[in-house]
């Protein structure tokens, strides 16, 4: 688990984080969204204790990730890729992190199995592409075996099979009962990876919400009649807001599909279409975030 608790981090004039309050739960998938510059590598950093905190504080699985004796075993993390030694191989790489954890050179194994970097674990990283040093940097953060996983963008740079295989991933380690926290710009893909959402914008939470709410939240109705404007001023005198659709189609928001069938029935309305319809998760995102996804400047 990972608590944030009036999580704040201020740069001179500038807040990254502000007064962020949120739970990371075990046993789920939870996406962390937000623009560029609406503190989401700000706050992991701080989970890390890479950064350290104005006020407030960040525990994982109940304590500062400072005190933990092997952190590696407890907690996997990705926040930057390129971090690594230029001249070292991938194998090389993760050696020298399993034996800052006392980790067996046989875990070294797996994880470059598990990765798909077997064909190339003693090449020197220098030459690696971005999906490549993802790939590496997913290793490492495996490494350990963790009850904990942060990963920033893991799937930036990678292929479809390779995205594929990262959602796979996340939600089997999920299944296992772990805490999967991972940040993404690709909505469809956290739409189809992420069980829950943390959404920040300006370095402040907008939403601590399960996907299926959120979408459910933002989803309408598509209803179809050869008397489409009785039924608009039926609907509209019911409460509904109602817009026209390019096919003559009405769009329906604040009612379910029963209350429009029922305000059509009450109101003598043939009704030729009447579609219940879930919104994206890029646009729910769009309407919660407002003005905020407009913010692109400064560290994500």
């Amino acid at each position: 688990m990972i608590e944030l608790d009036g999580l704040t981090k201020q740069y001179r004039d500038r807040v990254a984080v502000d007064d962020l309050t949120v739970r990371v739960e075990p046993g789920r998938v939870t996406g962390f969204l937000g623009p560029n510059g609406s503190g989401k590598t700000t706050t992991m950093r701080c989970v890390l204790g890479l950064t350290r905190p104005t006020a407030g504080s960040a525990t994982v699985l109940g304590v500062p990730y400072r005190q933990l004796s092997w952190p590696m075993r407890r907690v996997g993390a990705l926040i930057d890729p390129r971090a690594r030694h230029p001249g070292r191989t991938a194998y090389q790489h993760l050696a020298v992190l399993a034996q800052s954890n006392a980790l067996p050179s046989s875990r070294v194994d797996e994880v470059v199995e598990l990765v798909g970097l077997g064909s190339v674990a003693h090449e020197r990283v220098r030459g690696f592409s971005l999906g490549m040093g993802q790939r590496l940097g997913i290793a490492a953060a495996l490494l350990g075996d963790p009850d904990v996983l942060l990963l920033d963008e893991p799937v930036n740079g990678l292929d479809p099979e390779g995205i594929r295989w990262v959602r796979e991933l996340l939600r089997g380690l999920a299944a296992e009962g772990r805490t999967v926290l991972v940040s993404s710009h690709l909505m469809s893909e956290m739409e189809d990876t992420a069980d829950h959402l943390v959404v920040l914008g300006r370095g402040r939470l907008l939403a601590d919400v399960s996907v299926a709410e959120l979408l459910g939240a933002h989803a309408a109705v598509r209803v179809r009649s050869p008397e489409a404007p009785l039924l608009s001023v039926a609907l509209r005198s019911a409460g509904a807001h109602v817009a026209l659709e390019l096919d003559g189609a009405l769009r329906v928001e604040g009612l379910d599909a029963a209350a429009v069938g029922d305000v059509a029935f009450s109101a003598g309305v043939r009704v030729h279409e009447l579609t219940r319809v879930v919104a994206s998760l890029e646009a729910a995102y769009l309407e919660l975030a407002g003005g905020d996804v407009e913010y692109r400047a400064g560290a994500a």
